[in-house]
């Protein structure tokens, strides 16, 4: 949860990719966005939350009273605790993947551990650089009560010229390496806002 370090606040953003591939543009979007914050971007500390040891959905795995497996609820834990979240989600078939689907899912269990958050999300990919999974996010964020930043957008068209990550999938395009810093930023202040009118 939110704390200080001086006067400045800090806040912890849970940050999820979609892709389980290790070597994923998306996840080199996520592990771009922790350098900046040990870098150039302050005031925030992102946890990488690894959405594949879930199982899929399946509420014949709940217990009594609520109660969800040790792995679940693990998660479910680290989401309650984040002030924000920033998604990394690449596009299949027009929409989100189904591992951040089933991410979504487990979370938005009763109690629903996304609402009222502010969050962000990026995406690399082919023409449209993933662009349609994020609409479909934020149309599933209406439902959840997860509140995303506008602006600025970041969608990285992973196989055009000139190219924008190396072979093990890290982010090295100068411009959209800024634009990425530009969404942090934005985050940080939006949740800031948030959690003023709490």
């Amino acid at each position: 949860m939110e704390t200080t370090i001086g006067t400045d606040p800090v806040i912890k953003v849970a940050a999820l990719c979609g892709s389980l591939r290790k070597a994923s543009y998306n996840r080199g979007l996520i592990r771009y966005a922790i350098e900046l914050t040990k870098e150039s971007v302050k005031g925030i500390q992102i946890d990488y939350i690894d959405i594949s040891p879930l199982p899929m959905l399946n509420t014949d795995l709940e217990g009594p009273a609520g109660s969800f497996p040790p792995v679940v609820e693990a998660f479910r834990q680290r989401i309650r605790e984040a002030d924000s979240f920033i998604f990394a989600s690449p596009e299949y078939n027009y929409s989100i993947t189904a591992p951040l689907k089933n991410a979504i899912d487990w979370a938005s269990r009763s109690p629903n551990c996304w609402a009222d958050k502010a969050a962000a999300v990026v995406s690399a990919g082919g023409s449209f650089g993933g662009g349609r999974s994020q609409y479909h996010l934020r149309q599933i964020g209406v439902f959840l009560d997860l509140h995303f930043i506008n602006k600025p957008e970041l969608y990285v068209n992973a196989f055009a010229p000139p190219t924008k990550f190396d072979s093990d999938g890290n982010l090295i395009d100068p411009a959209s390496k800024e634009r990425l810093k530009q969404v942090l930023l934005s985050l940080y202040a939006f949740t800031l806002r948030l959690k003023e009118k709490c």
